[in-house]
């Protein structure tokens, strides 16, 4: 149990660093993205064949993120100046054309050159190797407490922002938001708890994926917290107008296509780190670990958590994987007589009617903004 909980929480937590890159382009820029995969399936091959080749990993991954950035400033500097409609066929096309490239492209897999169909394995994995010390276990517990103390202190603020007061006459705060985030902080706050409980059990007992958690709760804090900071800055406050009405930021002399290529860049380089540490998670990637599929789930999850917040990315993630665990554990049970495939398809179809219906009752999303709502323009 505490080793599957590692491991949903290692493939929430890619999933939430992936959703975070997109949420930057849709969510607070207004660009529709829907070959968002492209990103991932650069930062994992170029961050696999670097370390083949003996490249740390660390500037691997770093080099990976600059290569995915760079794809960015390609296809957006082509595309940027489409309709939203036409720049999303185009971001789908460009999607499917690096997973086919990959495909049929001979790659250097560390002294020869292999067909890229066959896929790369035997590479290195961060922390596969260490043999941790009883003092290392506990710099690692340290860390994990750290980021586990964080995370509920943060909640709890989070919280008591919206908490209804009254300052002077004045009334502060929602009723109905205090409320959905009082929710939203009890489920992420259990789970963090859970997710720390077998963190601890397991890093004691030392397993290299509890070491890869750590690594990548870390990797998603900081950028969390890079992305909070960017989105209440001026140059976020641009982005978030140029989402609005671009013409306004236009007729205040932004450079509202320079902006947008940046969103673009930064959104594809965190998607690229994603990609590092989903390719770690597979031990093995081929092309066909990066279908168009991956982006649409990546939709789910920003639409589902609210477009436009960080927090709500994340819990879209939460909920995504949580749903995902839940119905592949009990659904064969219950429908005994259905085959995997038709129960595969089920649970695709729960998850449309699940969207279906948020998009009735609450079309924001679950933490998402109404007034900043960009679904119906």
């Amino acid at each position: 149990m505490t080793e599957y909980l590692v491991f949903l929480a290692i493939s929430t937590s890619i999933f939430a660093l992936f959703g975070l890159g997109l949420n930057l382009q849709w969510g607070f820029t207004g660009l529709i993205n829907f070959g968002h995969v492209a990103f991932m399936t650069l930062g994992a091959y170029t961050t696999v064949l670097l370390s083949l080749k003996g490249v740390p990993i660390i500037l691997a991954v770093i080099l990976g993120a600059i290569l995915a950035a760079a794809l960015g400033l390609i296809i957006g500097f082509s595309t940027l100046r489409l309709r939203e409609d036409y720049l999303a066929i185009v971001t789908i096309g460009g999607g499917e054309l690096i997973r086919l490239f990959v495909n049929n492209q001979d790659l250097p897999v560390g002294d020869t050159w292999l067909s890229g169909a066959f896929g790369v394995q035997s590479y290195s994995i961060p922390l596969a190797n260490f043999n941790p010390n009883l003092f290392s276990k506990l710099v690692m517990i340290g860390l994990l407490s750290f980021l586990a103390g964080v995370s509920l202190w943060q909640l709890g603020r989070w919280v008591l922002a919206v908490k209804p007061r009254t300052v002077g006459d004045k009334p502060i705060g929602s009723k109905d938001e205090f409320i959905t985030r009082l929710f939203v902080s009890v489920f992420l706050g259990l789970l963090s708890i859970a997710i720390y409980i077998s963190g601890v059990i397991t890093l004691y007992n030392y397993n290299p994926k509890t070491g890869l958690m750590v690594v990548c709760l870390l990797v998603l804090a900081f950028v969390f917290w890079r992305l909070e900071i960017l989105v209440r800055s001026p140059w976020g406050r641009v982005l978030k107008a140029i989402r609005e009405d671009e013409e306004v930021p236009k007729a205040l002399g932004k450079n509202v296509f320079w902006y947008k290529l940046q969103s673009f860049m930064l959104g594809g380089a965190i998607a690229g780190i994603a990609g590092a540490f989903f390719a770690w998670q597979l031990s093995a990637i081929y092309p066909d670990n990066f279908q168009p599929q991956l982006t649409f789930d990546c939709w789910i999850m920003v639409i589902l958590g609210g477009s436009g917040s960080n927090v709500g990315t994340i819990l879209g993630a939460v909920i995504f994987f949580a749903y995902d665990a839940l119905t592949r554990e009990f659904l064969p049970k219950i429908f005994t007589s259905i085959s995997s495939d038709q129960l595969g398809a089920f649970r695709i179809m729960v998850i449309g009617l699940i969207l279906m219906v948020l998009m009735i009752w609450r079309p924001q999303g679950i933490l998402g903004k109404k007034e900043e709502l960009t679904l119906g323009k």
